[in-house]
């Protein structure tokens, strides 16, 4: 899987990546994604990464911003 792959080395705190990975999760399967080979995955997992690292933490912030920035719900 690829957010656990990019989050291997991560220096974030154990809460953080669980949040971060429950909105990768949630994320594909909002999409309908599958194959988790497919090169989305990895698109999806890196911006999810960048939000973290800009501070969003929690889940209802990353669905308000899933839902801003591509109409996700």
């Amino acid at each position: 899987m690829t957010i656990y792959r990019l989050m291997h080395n991560s220096t974030m705190k154990p809460d953080e990546i669980s949040c971060i990975t429950a909105a990768y999760e949630q994320t594909l399967h909002t999409l309908c994604v599958k194959d988790r080979d497919d090169p989305l995955t990895e698109m999806i997992a890196k911006t999810i990464i960048k939000i973290a690292q800009a501070g969003v933490h929690d889940a209802r912030s990353f669905r308000f911003w899933r839902s801003q920035n591509y109409g996700i719900r």
